[in-house]
């Protein structure tokens, strides 16, 4: 192996000044290389590589992707969706809230990565973003978000912060509930099928008809039911809500596949208790926290609804032979980012970045993240830290660019989905996750 390219993997590898580059390593350098170089003489280099950079305590993140990503490229194949549509809350809207609700976000919101607010809850990008990148797919732009000359042709996104799988109320924070979400995507097809039939050039912008039903369909959506059923239920009462909350996802499964629909994502949903939200209201009683500061019933109701989601998934496979439903134990991944964050090159794991009122949580549910108010008499701004590549946690609901970029690697390698695709890989992976 010559110089040059050992140089390569180490600058790939290892940090070039301190942790906080942790998001500045080159992935798309990375891949490319890797296709080039599947060798056992590159595994061989690579394993030495990882003991030298152990022995100098460099960050864990890049090594551990960079050989989980050797591993499954040496056996990838080309797997690729033409379309991608995508339906459920903040943890994947890329503005559909703001646009809908005509609300008008500030920095530091965006900060990171698009310098500008950009209708995400987050510093940056989303773990969906990370996952249309890792396909060599634009970021998805917002089923009503007309600003800005949209483009659907690779997919679209229905999903919307606050949003539930259950129909909303009058006192639902989004009224975009998981039903309306696909009736939103009916409306959709049909009209960009008429629309299409009546003019061809309108392909550079629209799916064509055969998309759809090569399309894969993300679903990231159940928190929010969870989340604020506590504010109203009992633990026992939430948990004897999850069935009727799933049947409700089932059916708008079912109407998906009678459209053509075929390839399934589906998230399950992370660790509620370990949100400085839910801490900061129903974690006061250090009895109800668990060895990680989290509110204990809050991550019981998650396992419980992930558990029955999976097998919810199981079901469906069985049921559409002629579909694949993708399960993806996010709250696997979450719980172990927040468990051994400094493994990871964060500093704190439960602590917002942006918020009011200090440690332990610097959140107070009274100002969201960039608003200036008066409280108590004077008047405060939840300002951003000074570097949120330290945080886990971006507002003490969502996640931070890093954190999301960090799950985002994880779930690529295929091992936390069911059935894994780690054997199979299917993205031929052109990665761009730098700044």
């Amino acid at each position: 192996m010559d110089g040059t390219i050992a140089g390569l993997l180490l600058a790939l590898i290892l940090p070039s000044h301190n942790l906080k580059q942790k998001c500045s390593f080159s992935w798309e350098a990375k891949a490319s290389f890797l296709r080039l170089h599947k060798t056992q003489q590159l595994a061989n280099l690579l394993f030495s590589l990882k003991t030298k950079a152990m022995a100098t305590k460099a960050i864990f993140v890049p090594i551990l992707t960079l050989f989980s990503l050797f591993f499954s490229l040496t056996n990838s194949i080309d797997f690729d969706y033409p379309a991608i549509f995508n339906f459920g809350d903040s943890n994947s809207d890329t503005g559909e809230f703001a646009a809908g609700l005509g609300l008008l976000m500030e920095l530091p919101n965006g900060q990171t990565y698009f310098k500008t607010p950009s209708g995400r809850f987050c510093d940056g990008r989303l773990i969906i973003d990370f996952v249309m990148d890792a396909m060599d797919k634009p970021f998805l732009n917002a089923y009503l978000d007309s600003i800005g000359l949209p483009n659907f042709r690779r997919g679209c996104n229905f999903a919307s912060a606050g949003s539930t799988i259950l129909p909303a109320s009058p006192t639902s924070v989004s009224p975009f509930s998981f039903g309306l979400q696909v009736a939103q995507f009916l409306r959709f097809k049909a009209r960009a099928l008429e629309l299409l039939a009546q003019n061809k050039k309108l392909k550079r912008y629209l799916p064509a008809e055969d998309n759809f039903e090569k399309a894969l369909y993300m679903f990231d959506i159940g928190q929010n039911d969870l989340a604020g059923a506590f504010y109203s239920k009992s633990l026992d009462q939430i948990l004897g809500s999850i069935p009727t909350i799933l049947g409700e996802f089932e059916n708008g499964i079912k109407k998906l596949y009678d459209q053509g629909a075929r390839y399934f994502w589906v998230h399950n949903t992370g660790p509620l208790g370990c949100l400085a939200q839910n801490i900061a209201r129903f974690g006061t009683d250090q009895s109800k926290l668990d060895e990680l500061g989290c509110v204990s019933s809050h991550n019981q109701a998650a396992r419980l609804f992930n558990l029955q989601l999976h097998a919810l998934c199981k079901k469906l496979q069985g049921q559409y032979m002629d579909a694949n439903v993708t399960y993806i134990d996010i709250f696997t991944l979450k719980s172990n980012l927040i468990a051994n964050y400094s493994l990871y090159g964060f500093e704190q794991p439960i602590m917002t970045c942006c918020g009011y009122g200090g440690p332990p949580l610097n959140y107070d549910s009274r100002i969201s993240c960039g608003q200036t108010k008066i409280l108590n008499g004077t008047l405060v701004t939840a300002k951003g830290c000074p570097d949120s590549t330290e945080h886990v946690s971006w507002d003490g609901i969502h996640y931070t660019e890093a954190a999301n970029q960090y799950v985002s690697s994880q779930i690529l390698t295929g091992k936390f989905s069911d059935p894994p695709f780690s054997d199979e890989m299917p993205f031929l992976l052109k990665l761009k996750f730098q700044k």
